[in-house]
């Protein structure tokens, strides 16, 4: 049921996620953006893999710099403009938790602010390692597990000032709706130790992880990124394949 309501909330939340992709993410773009491209490397040539690309946008940088790409979403709204926006890309529906490519057939895998989505991460996990060819990258980002583990997000003096990140119930995976801008959507909720033992069992090897958060510059001119300078939002980590 719950993987079902997550499909079809994105389904219906489709033209509201393109609309405010398209009029700009500044979380991504100024504090995820660089990391991910980081970490993924001299892409020249390599055979990627965007787990739950959404409309293309992070599928785009990646052939720009010279991928050959593959795209993936269970929406099916998503996977017809990626494959508008990028023709020479190759984009198709299918759930992260069943990749329909044989093993060891990418050099590279993103994932990039999925994992929340997925019912079964770990199933992800394990497929998204199974496409990779030995030696090959996974780069993943996602949000950091405290900032998931309740709703309520900040707590708020009488005077609505931010105080502290609410956290409860940490060990207890679960799944929440969540809805902002005309999107209405299942993200889920799992500790960090869930995530780190499900990569590990799937035979990765931990290379980097970040926690990207605003420089004084960008925060001068992004005041909106306030609360990503006092508590981290989100992690990036890349990950190799024996």
């Amino acid at each position: 049921m719950v993987e079902a309501a997550g499909a079809k909330g994105w389904e219906a939340s489709a033209e509201a996620w393109i609309a405010r992709v398209d009029s700009g993410d500044s979380t991504r773009e100024l504090l995820l953006d660089s990391v991910m491209l980081e970490l993924c490397g001299d892409v020249m040539g390599l055979a990627a893999l965007d787990v739950g690309c959404a409309e293309g946008r992070f599928s785009r940088m990646l052939a720009m710099r010279g991928a050959v790409v593959t795209g993936f979403d269970p929406c099916r709204a998503f996977v017809d403009t990626a494959a508008a926006r990028h023709p020479t890309g190759k984009y198709l529906v299918a759930s992260a938790e069943v990749i329909p490519f044989p093993a060891a057939t990418f050099d590279l895998t993103v994932c990039y602010l999925v994992l929340i989505d997925v019912p079964d991460f770990r199933k992800a996990i394990f497929e998204m390692a199974r496409m990779l060819k030995p030696g090959g990258r996974l780069v993943v980002a996602n949000q950091v597990s405290f900032r998931t583990a309740v709703d309520t997000g900040w707590v708020r003096d009488e005077a609505g000032n931010r105080l502290h990140v609410a956290v409860d119930d940490y060990f207890t995976e679960k799944a929440a709706h969540v809805a902002w801008c005309g999107i209405s959507i299942t993200n889920f909720h799992r500790p960090a130790e869930a995530y780190f033992s499900a990569f590990l069992d799937a035979g990765l090897r931990l290379t980097a992880y970040r926690e990207p958060h605003p420089t004084p510059e960008q925060l001068a001119e992004h005041p909106s990124l306030e609360t990503e300078a006092r508590v981290a939002l989100f992690n990036v980590m890349a990950w190799e394949k024996g």
